[in-house]
């Protein structure tokens, strides 16, 4: 027990909460912009409707590597967009925790969009013809009447979108790096610790991403159940 208090006081916290942070900031990124492009595609027409899904889940369905690459690709020091940012704005995504925010989000973003997606068109229409009589504008008839009508939908979306975001591995790794107690999270810290042979302290940080994951898991469970604690079962 000892051992184990002794080993748990000398862990870097650092990759934990490196990886809360980019979990953070990227669920709120994807958040807006997930809602944003879920309502968008879901008054567009067939055939728009079927290339901005593809373009916009794609990065679920790819490797995550795959999608890192591409990710340095655009933001590398010595392409166009990675030159423009630098010189314009002083901004470097390459080798930065800012390059942790851009992959994290770029890979969990198809959780919020697929999610908020299939709660809009799930929605009642005649929720929004009877707001519409009451005279309110399609923005208000969005954020008061939609999106908490899609609540459920829309908050389980968010929780694995954080979720993914804090485990991501594969694109952060390619476009970020694993610069300790700068951008190495806590799955690159793991794999850094079994690859040294110290499978001890792989397992504590194990440990602590099930229950993380454990307790992201039982509050979509609590929020679900609540929604249909009052629907009949068969």
């Amino acid at each position: 027990m000892e051992d184990l208090s002794t080993l748990l006081s000398s862990l870097d916290w650092s990759p934990l909460l490196i990886s809360l942070k980019t979990g953070v900031v990227a669920t709120i990124i994807s958040f807006f912009i997930g809602i944003f492009a879920a309502r968008k595609v879901v008054h567009a027409g067939y055939k728009a409707k079927a290339i901005a899904d593809g373009i916009l889940t794609l990065p679920m369905v790819l490797p995550p590597t795959v999608a890192g690459f591409f990710l340095l690709l655009l933001f590398s020091k010595r392409r166009p967009i990675g030159i423009f940012l630098n010189e314009q704005f002083d901004i470097v995504v390459v080798q930065t925790w800012l390059g942790c925010v851009v992959a994290a989000t770029v890979i969990a973003f198809p959780l919020m969009y697929r999610n908020a997606r299939a709660a809009f068109e799930q929605l009642d229409e005649n929720l929004i013809y009877a707001a519409r009589t009451l005279g309110m504008s399609n923005l208000k008839i969005f954020w008061r009447v939609v999106v908490p009508n899609a609540g459920p939908g829309i908050i389980s979306g968010t929780i694995l979108t954080f979720a993914r975001a804090l485990g991501e591995y594969g694109a952060t790794s390619m476009l970020a790096g694993n610069i300790p107690g700068k951008t190495g999270t806590i799955s690159q810290k793991i794999a850094m610790v079994i690859q040294d042979g110290d499978y001890v302290t792989a397992g504590i940080w194990v440990i602590i991403i099930l229950i993380i994951a454990f307790g992201i898991i039982v509050t979509m469970n609590i929020i679900s159940g609540r929604n249909l604690k009052n629907v009949s079962r068969w």
